[in-house]
């Protein structure tokens, strides 16, 4: 980024790239890499060059590099004595790979003097670091370029033939001007270089010498060395005394002899390879000793002899001086020389095999397993040959020579090859000499073969060998009585049988027969040797030493027989781990471990190396029987334990009632003090173990004490303890770690739910509360300043370990890695509360100058060795930036951004590990919701210069916003640095910008060119069928790159959308996405569907696939740029939806199947709402919704409780949408009776749980009864609920099967009725359950409209179930204005129901007539009261619902006035109110009908409440500009127009069904114009003789008048239709004409009875009824005159010809349109009446 381009790549991150830690895996691409660097490998260290003048005129000269730079490296230059081309080259990659401050303030540093002078220093270091790794590179070449295991072999193959030519010249001269180099000044190097840089310098000066002699070594263990090389390498390490006689000795301080004795184990080896004894030995065994190359070298040879001769005051000296003697003894066996043998006794006095076993030691320790491998298979040829070339008394101690041999078998291979070789050759003999002094010295022969145990074959020849013994040896001082011998003592016969061993009767023992021989091989001063002829098994004899030192634990002679014990017990457990299967053969050996602990433990010195060995074996028994080991332990009292049962957290914290047990003892009084810590390191181990077996709840609880005691007494102190060893305290560190991350990994299901405290809970309630925490956050907080130096200070340095021992450096990184994840996972798994933990609160507190832990944990980013310690570092921030109230951008303080760039810095790198750049992408993803300052300086945004207005940003230098694009620009993807994973990484990251609304970073990223074509690439790829295995990585990215793009289209208006986006959602619907995705998300359901219970792993990125293309579906219903327009397409995708619903939710029995059939199901319910013409033409829909509800209704009821409601919503779409689809469906009966058997069980669960709210006293009573519809709170009662749908449902089902057919066959089957009747009844007298009872009156009502239907519930005594407990609903009030609800008439309210209850007694009367009649007239008996104030409600016109129930009431009337004879005998008074008010209301209709403006004003008083809902326009965006201010005026104008004819249409409606039933209550117009008998008294006379206009007052009654305005209103209205021509809405419009039509005639004909009605009534005067023939003969003129014009332009027809009476005059058709004025029959009738009036 901010770094110029490097020219060459680091030797840093060749080694790292050949330890495989990179992104670069092919073998490919390594052997690219070697050819790359081939010039430094071939060169070496001579590829840094001295300074020259050329070089720094090339330097001036260059344009590319800034002048500051150029004088730092000058500066550079003379410090480290370089060339000055590359020092720039080493500044340049050190500011890359290792530069620690900001890049923006480099500049400023350089200005600095100190800052300067520092990072010269960090430079120097740098340089020292490229040096050793240039090195490492050539040696891990030559480990592994004849490994056929490893993966590049081939690739180190070639590069080291190449390498082979010069290697040896170039290395050797080298490393001969390293020794020779003198040491810097600072007149020769500058100022900077001071004392300490001086030993720094030599330091590693050292170290280099001691690489090349390593790659030397490791040349010569693969080639041969000539006799000349051989020669000059004797001279060169003898002038330099091997090591020792370094030119600069003056320097050496004590920390460097480690590597001083590496030089030397080195140098002393190369000697040693070089004269091939491997080689040697084989042609000695052949008798060719010729082809050997040293054969002919006679004066090389004599030379040597010469040199040798000066050799032998140094260790060093010894394995070389035995070399030598064995190559002359076996070339020229024929000639003794004084000189070989003056060799071999200098040989011998150096003490050459104890010299090889701490060489080898000393290798182990710090050199990588490969190395020392190939050390130890030059010492075993060497050992092997002296040993069968020399005597083995001449050899010096056989403990030397056993300890040698121990440590030379261990290397992997040459125990079997041990075991191969014919016997008594080689070392077989030393394994003679020990079996020869078998079992008197135990310890020699079990310790070398504990070393040849490698594999399981060769456990199977211990075994063997042991169990198969052929004499016994014994070493008597002086001669037994029972023993007599012959003559000469060598052989001896034993008189009496003898126990070996004196234990008790009936314990093992071994017994020697009486007669046995036995063979004297040593006699003398110092005793005999006896070889007893007595074959045994040595296992017997081993568990008899067991038993043995059990039966002296308490005498003095416990020392001598533990020594003799820990051998076996080391055997045993090495023997167990390699071959597990002779455990059962070991068990006499291994079950006695548990008494050995016991007693072991509790005597006063316990042998802690002895004990150490038994828990050693223990751990490896609990690998494999845990359970076993743990009960067996707690015999033994070796384990902490509780005295008490643990009851509680408190209890178990304060470890009262606990006992350290023996080993807590132990700790404190032995291991302590001692500073050696064997048997703590044992204990851990065996606890871990323990806790990883899966041991049983109770067995868990049973290792409570000893975690408390680890926790409470251990990790808080453990660094205090005194310590002879250093590393041995880092150990138990991690070890202590390991256990607790054991624990916390531990799976919660089997733990029990009680107050008990668990393992788990324990160990997480410690870490958070108590010291332990304090003292993982301290183990965090050790820093990579601080790794990095311990690293540095090892020989090893950043070698890789392998085996063996691990140094300082590695473990403490494996100990901070441990802490890492173990606080990320105590703060995930914590128990939420309100109140931080000790934990937490040092976790989050801020310190100065970066100087907290957050900042500790982000400069782990700086750390290169080991790539998993930066990512759990990360993975702690994340999850402490979502979870703790902290700003990590705060706690970094000065360094955030040297940091943000180190984050950067390592994100960009091509090769860097792909798993942590990926969880930087992830925490950066975090930090967009929860970091806001952080995220901000990782976006690096910049405002641009000639913006104007509106801020518009730019991507800084340093913005992670360029990697990001990087990473997903389509032609990087698949490449090495660009793998899937990391791909998911980078969308994943933009998603977070889209989820959290960044709008700047978002604004930049949109405009970018080719942004949203890299972005949907994922979306335009073949996906691997979901049978086959694809990486869920993959869906991932498809379905990131889905939501972003879901987002970007929701939020964003389609005109603002970038044209680069529009054209990828074009190319998206042109190339047929829609459908490909859509059948691959279907066949992925199915997919997961047939797996059923198998474990799916990418489930949930399965899921999340699903859900992200389900949402651009649902945008695609609504934005028209999704570009889903082809019909043919949306019936596909419809049916895929279809399709995957019904696979998933027919796996009834699979929980995730389940869920995910839900989330379709939701899709499904959107795209029938949004795809109605689609899914009108779709094939049969019903048939699987069908199957899914059977289905659905069989799993799981709590769990699918929101699936039912959303199947039977979708049942209830298709139905209204399709009904039947013009044909019958086969599941019909079944589906009836699915929905019938839910609705019967809902209604009888819904009945019990409002009784037992009722009887718990908790209804909540309503205070204003028409006011609130006061929804229950009951879960049972849900707006969307099952039940309440389910009711719905069966409603539809009903209304599609008119006739009954089916659905009275369910009825009478499932008793569906009666259940739903009790419901509704208990739901209307507790005024609960609103939704369920709008539902069942909404299906009560679609059955009485039918014959079948009515009668149904007429038997089933609906009216019982509605009358009486309606009242509950209710409360009559005097003030009219306060008794009906103001909310919209759509919206479920009580006074909805009680309309719905008025609805269904008009159909049921409607439907039965006089079967129903007597039911009818009791419902308006009982509800008079409200009946009549209902009639009086228009007046104030609350809202349109007051104006519906009016509607309702007047139309239950219109029905009731039918049965005018049986009312009037039943119920008098009430007709007589029901006349008066009717009237009343057929006046106030006409005045609000007529004064539109009043009606307007009335309206407007209402608060808006009167509006119904939907009828303003929708804004998307609330935020209008003024602009538009003009154009939502006209909306809501327009708006408030709609609503003001909707309050017309509800008043003629009322107007025309109060007419209608008026026409009733007065004579028929034919009879008593035409029968002149009528009895006119049976009606009454219902408008006064006057002709007042109608007014909004009480006091004026209605007159004939209130008619003749009626007419004239509707006259007028239809006139003003006619003037509007309006084109829109011509349906409603002439629906509205035929009901002011309507309107009309019945006035005319309540007008004409009434009027005839008075004019034959005998008790009006004459006068006045000659005054009402002139006022209507003159009124009644005047409006036929305007009929007859209207009627000549057509009139619109009635819906009366259900309602008026036929009459003679009238056609058969009264509802024809366009007749004249003569053919109009109610226009006859009313001339005809004028006529009348007039004569």
């Amino acid at each position: 980024m901010a770094v110029s381009k490097i020219r060459v790549r680091s030797s840093q991150e060749l080694w790292t790239i050949l330890l495989g830690r990179s992104a670069l895996r092919e073998p490919a691409q390594i052997e690219a890499e070697l050819d790359r660097h081939w010039e430094k490998l071939h060169q070496g260290l001579s590829y840094y060059k001295a300074p020259s003048s050329s070089s720094a005129g090339k330097v001036k000269a260059n344009t590319d590099v800034s002048p500051p730079l150029k004088e730092f490296g000058l500066r550079i230059s003379q410090l480290l004595n370089l060339d000055e081309q590359q020092s720039l080259d080493i500044l340049e990659c050190y500011l890359q790979e290792d530069y620690r401050g900001a890049r923006n303030s480099l500049k400023t540093v350089l200005q600095d003097e100190r800052q300067s002078q520092s990072l010269l220093l960090k430079i120097a270091d740098y340089y020292y670091k490229e040096r050793e790794s240039l090195l490492r590179c050539v040696i891990l070449l030559l480990r592994y370029f004849q490994d056929e295991r490893h993966p590049f072999k081939a690739e180190y193959s070639n590069c080291v033939y190449k390498l082979e030519k010069d290697l040896v010249s170039k290395y050797q001269s080298q490393f001969d001007n390293l020794f020779k180099a003198e040491a810097p000044t600072w007149e020769t190097h500058g100022n900077l270089m001071t004392e300490g840089q001086v030993s720094r310098w030599f330091l590693q000066c050292l170290r280099e010498q001691s690489l090349l002699l390593e790659i030397l070594f490791l040349y010569y263990a693969y080639f041969e060395m000539s006799p000349s090389d051989l020669l000059s390498f004797s001279k060169m390490f003898k002038e330099q005394g091997f090591g020792l006689q370094q030119t600069n000795r003056h320097l050496m301080d004590k920390s460097m002899d480690t590597l001083i004795d590496r030089i030397g184990y080195f140098s002393s080896l190369i000697l040693v390879e070089g004269m091939d004894i491997d080689f040697l030995h084989k042609c000695a065994l052949e008798d060719c000793t010729e082809q050997h190359q040293f054969f002919n070298s006679h004066e090389i040879n004599k030379e040597m002899d010469q040199l040798l001769l000066t050799f032998g005051d140094i260790s060093h000296h010894g394995p070389v001086l035995l070399a030598w003697v064995l190559l002359r003894h076996t070339l020229k066996p024929d000639e003794p020389s004084p000189v070989t043998r003056r060799i071999a006794k200098a040989s011998l006095e150096l003490g050459v095999f104890k010299y090889l076993s701490t060489m080898l030691q000393g290798l182990g320790v710090s050199g990588n397993n490969c190395t020392v491998s190939s050390a130890k298979m030059c010492i075993y040829g060497l050992l092997s040959f002296a040993i069968i070339s020399f005597e083995e008394e001449t050899l010096g101690s056989q403990q030397h020579l056993i300890v040698a041999a121990c440590e030379v078998v261990s290397a992997p291979g040459l125990a079997e090859l041990f075991w191969e070789m014919t016997p008594n050759m080689g070392l077989g003999m030393i394994l003679d000499s020990a079996v020869g002094m078998f079992p008197h010295e135990i310890g020699p022969l079990l310790q070398l073969l504990t070393a040849l145990l490698s594999n399981i074959p060769t456990v199977q020849k211990v075994f063997t060998f042991l169990d198969k013994m052929s004499f016994y040896t014994e070493v008597y001082k002086y001669k037994p009585y029972d023993i007599i011998s012959n003559d000469d003592e060598t052989v001896w016969r034993r008189q009496t049988p003898k126990l070996v061993y004196p234990l008790g009767l009936g314990q093992t023992n071994l017994r020697m027969p009486q007669g046995m021989t036995g063979q004297v091989v040593v006699r003398g001063e110092q005793g005999y040797v006896v070889h007893w002829d007595y074959s045994y098994s040595s296992w017997a004899l081993f568990t008899c030493e067991i038993e043995m030192l059990l039966h002296v634990v308490s005498t003095e002679d416990v020392i001598s027989h533990c020594q003799r014990v820990k051998p076996i017990l080391d055997l045993v457990h090495k023997i167990i781990s390699k071959d597990w299967t002779v455990t059962d053969y070991l068990l006499p050996l291994t079950s006695r471990v548990y008494m050995l602990l016991k007693r072991l433990t509790s005597v006063i010195s316990p042998p802690v190396d002895v004990i150490a060995s038994c828990v050693n074996c223990l751990i490896v028994l609990a690998g494999r029987m845990p359970g076993k080991v743990c009960s067996s332990l707690h015999h033994t009292g070796f384990l902490p334990f509780a005295t008490s049962p643990l009851t509680s957290m408190a209890q178990s914290i304060s470890a009262r009632g606990m006992k350290a047990g023996n080993y807590g003892n132990l700790l404190v009084q032995t291991e302590q003090p001692r500073g050696e810590y064997a048997v703590t390191i044992a204990f851990l181990r065996l606890i871990t173990t323990l806790v990883k077996g899966h041991l049983s709840s109770a067995q868990n609880k049973g290792l409570i004490p000893c975690v408390l005691l680890v926790l409470k007494e251990m990790l808080p102190t453990y660094h205090k303890w005194h310590y002879n060893t250093y590393v041995v305290r880092e150990r138990i560190g991690c070890l202590i770690l390991e256990l607790v991350h054991a624990i916390l990994n531990l799976s919660p299901e089997g733990e029990d739910h009680d107050s008990t405290p668990t393992l788990q809970s324990l160990c997480i309630y410690c870490l958070a509360n108590t010291e332990a925490g304090q003292a993982v956050v301290n183990i965090m907080g050790v820093g990579v300043d601080t790794i990095d130096v311990v690293l540095a200070a090892q020989p090893s340095g950043l070698l890789p370990s392998s085996g063996g021992s691990e140094g300082p450096g590695q473990i403490l990184i494996q100990t901070v890695k441990l802490a890492l994840s173990i606080t990320n996972n105590v703060i995930r798994l914590k128990p939420p509360t309100s109140v931080m933990s000790p934990l937490e609160h040092c976790l989050t507190q801020h310190g100065g100058h970066g100087n907290n832990l957050i900042a500790v944990l982000a400069k782990y980013i700086y750390h290169k060795h080991d790539p998993a310690l930066p990512r759990l570092a990360l993975r702690l921030l994340k999850r402490l930036s979502t979870v703790a109230p902290m700003s990590v951008y705060a706690c970094l303080g000065t360094d955030a951004a040297a940091i943000r760039d180190a984050f950067l810095t390592r994100l960009q790198s091509k090769i860097e590990d792909m798993r942590l750049k990926v969880m930087i992408l992830e925490f950066l993803a975090v930090a967009v919701e929860t970091q806001p300052g952080l995220i901000e300086l990782f976006l690096n945004l910049e405002v641009k210069d000639d913006s104007e207005g509106s801020k518009e940003f730019r991507l800084g230098e340093w913005s992670c916003l360029l990697v990001v694009l990087d990473l997903i620009d389509s032609k990087n993807q698949g490449k090495y640095w660009c793998l899937p994973l990391l791909h998911h990484a980078a969308l994943g990251f933009l998603l977070a910008l889209w989820v959290n609304r960044k709008d700047s970073a978002i604004s930049v990223l949109r405009t970018k060119e080719k942004f949203w074509e890299d972005l949907t690439t994922p979306l335009f790829g073949a996906l691997s069928p979901p049978s086959e295995t694809t990486e869920p990585c993959v869906l991932e990215s498809c379905a990131f790159a889905m939501k972003i793009i879901s987002l970007e289209i929701y939020y964003v208006a389609s005109g603002s959308l970038e044209q680069s986006l529009k054209d990828v959602l074009q190319k998206f619907s042109s190339a047929r996405r829609y459908e490909y995705w859509s059948q691959y998300v279907k066949s992925l359901v199915c997919h997961v569907a047939e797996a059923e219970e198998e474990v799916i792993c990418p489930f949930s990125e399965t899921q999340m696939l699903m859900s992200s293309w389900y949402l651009v579906l649902i945008l695609s219903t609504s934005h028209s740029v999704m570009q889903l327009t082809e019909d043919s397409v949306k019936l596909k995708l419809f049916m895929d939806v279809l399709d995957g619903a019904k696979a998933a939710l027919m796996v009834s029995m699979s929980v995730p199947c389940l869920r995910l059939g839900s989330m379709i199901a939701t899709v499904l319910i959107i795209l029938l709402k949004q795809w109605r013409s689609v899914v009108a033409t779709a094939p049969d829909i019903l048939s699987p919704l069908s199957l899914i509800l059977e289905s659905v209704l069989k799993a799981d009821q709590q769990l699918m409780e929101k699936t039912k409601a959303k199947i039977l919503s979708a049942l209830i779409s298709v139905l209204q949408i399709q009904g039947l689809n013009g044909g019958e469906i086969s599941q019909l009966p079944q589906l009836l009776h699915c929905v019938c058997e839910t609705v019967k069980d809902e209604a009888l669960a819904l009945s019990y749980s409002t009784r037992q709210m009722s009887q718990l006293g908790d209804v909540v009573e309503d205070k204003d009864s028409m006011e609130t519809d006061a929804p229950c709170s009951l879960q049972k009662d849900q707006r969307y609920g099952v039940c309440v749908l389910a009711l719905h449902l069966a409603k539809e089902l009903c209304h599609v099967d008119e006739d009954g057919e089916h659905w009275v066959v369910v009825m009478r089957k499932v008793p569906v009725l009666p259940s739903v009747l009790s419901a509704l009844e208990l739901s209307l007298q507790s005024k609960q359950n609103l939704y369920f009872t709008e539902a069942t009156l909404h299906l009560l009502l679609t059955l009485a409209r039918t014959p079948r239907g009515a009668a149904t519930l007429a038997r089933a005594a609906v009216s019982q179930s509605v009358c009486l407990p309606l009242l509950s609903v209710y409360k009559v009030s005097t003030n009219t204005s306060q008794s009906f609800f103001r909310k919209s008439q759509y919206s479920p309210c009580w006074p909805g129901v009680y309309r719905l209850c008025m609805s269904l007694m008009e159909s049921l009367l409607k439907t039965l007539r006089n079967n129903f009649i007597n039911e009818a007239l009791d419902f308006a008996g009982v509800h008079q009261e409200r009946i009549l104030q209902c009639l009086n409600a228009v007046r104030t016109i609350n809202s349109l619902a007051c104006l519906e129930e009016v509607d309702h009431t007047v139309g239950f009337l219109l029905q009731l006035s039918s049965f005018y004879k049986e009312w009037e005998f039943h119920l008098p008074k009430l007709l007589q109110d029901v006349q008066v008010n009717l009237c009343y209301l057929c006046q106030t209709c006409t005045y609000l009908l007529h004064s539109e403006r009043m009606l307007h004003n009335y309206l407007q008083d209402k608060n808006g409440e009167a509006l119904p809902p939907g009828q303003l326009p929708r804004t998307h965006r609330p935020p209008q500009t003024p602009s538009k201010d003009a154009a939502v005026v006209g909306e809501r104008e327009e708006a408030e127009q709609k609503t003001l004819l909707a309050v017309q249409c509800s008043l003629l409606k009322i107007l025309s069904k109060t007419l209608a039933t008026l026409q009733h209550f007065t004579p028929d117009c034919c009879q008593i114009l035409l029968d002149q008998c009528m009895d006119i008294t049976e009606y009454r006379t219902l408008f006064i003789h006057s002709f007042t206009t109608p007014v909004f007052d009480l006091d004026v009654a209605p007159s004939f008048g209130t008619l003749l305005a009626t007419i004239n209103v509707a006259l007028s209205l239809l006139g003003e239709m006619e003037k509007k021509k309006e084109p829109a809405s011509s349906e409603e419009m002439q629906a509205f004409k035929s009901l002011l039509m309507f309107t009309m005639e019945n006035c005319f004909y309540v007008l004409i009875s009434q009027a005839v009605r008075c004019l034959k009534d005998p008790s009006i005067v004459l006068r006045d009824k000659q005054r009402l023939k002139q006022g209507l003969s003159s009124e009644l003129s005047t409006l036929l005159s305007s009929l007859s014009r209207y009627f000549r332009r057509g009139s619109p027809s009635s819906p009366a010809s259900g309602i008026l009476p036929s009459t003679q005059t009238k056609p058969p058709t009264p509802g024809s349109k366009g007749s004249h004025e003569g053919q109009e029959p109610f226009i006859q009738l009313v001339q005809a009446f004028v006529r009348l009036v007039q004569r």
